[in-house]
């Protein structure tokens, strides 16, 4: 997956200067290119697509209001996406749909059913007991849109903070260091939010997965 560079723009100090021209062509252009994404993240905080709209559309004005004031030190996107984030958030408080975002400080326990490792008297200790199923990839499957569904569904379940991460990386394709700056969070908290993220969908998909698995 690519970074948080758009693909297909022009140089981030080209957008800056026509989003201060007000050049309406080029506001067009990252609507078009960001919008779907952004939808995607806003999604993630809010508990309907309609407050993911509005989330957007005030995180544009937000842009737009304060692109005067834009330093440059990231880029444009993770700056943008940054707004969103904090207008998401300050929705979703009011929507009252999610504990304080600090309340997923805490360690939530094992990633994984620790009964699924070897113990320390195994050859290899730690070592999975059974091999998680393999995961069929989706390119060329009749499946893939079964599958695409089902994840999103995985995704729906997972707390706040673990959902925004694995979107941010995953669908999204930021990288480690945009997330941190998207969210204001650590490098190690967001491995830690990502691996239980990946490891719960991955736990929630293992079935599925299993009982779609082809005969060797």
């Amino acid at each position: 997956m690519g970074s948080l560079a758009g693909s297909g723009l022009p140089p981030d100090d080209v957008v800056v200067s026509a989003l201060r021209a007000g050049d309406e062509e080029m506001f067009a252009t990252l609507l078009d290119t960001w919008a779907r994404g952004m939808l995607r993240v806003a999604r993630s905080y809010v508990s309907t697509d309609d407050s993911a709209e509005e989330v957007v559309q005030d995180t544009w004005l937000a842009v737009i209001g304060a692109i005067d004031g834009f330093e440059g030190r990231s880029s444009v996107k993770t700056w943008v996406y940054r707004i969103l984030v904090n207008t998401a958030k300050k929705r979703s408080v009011r929507e009252s749909r999610t504990l304080p975002w600090s309340a997923f400080e805490r360690d939530a326990g094992p990633a994984v059913d620790p009964a699924r490792f070897n113990g320390i008297d195994a050859a290899l200790p730690g070592s999975w007991k059974e091999a998680p199923a393999a995961w069929p990839t989706p390119e060329g499957q009749a499946l893939a849109a079964e599958v695409r569904g089902l994840i999103g569904e995985a995704l729906a379940t997972l707390p706040p903070r673990q959902r925004i991460v694995i979107t941010l990386r995953d669908v999204e394709g930021c990288t480690s260091e945009e997330v941190c700056e998207i969210l204001e969070i650590s490098a190690v908290n967001q491995r830690v939010l990502l691996h239980r993220a990946r490891a719960a969908v991955r736990e929630l998909l293992e079935s599925y997965f299993e009982s779609v698995k082809q005969p060797e």
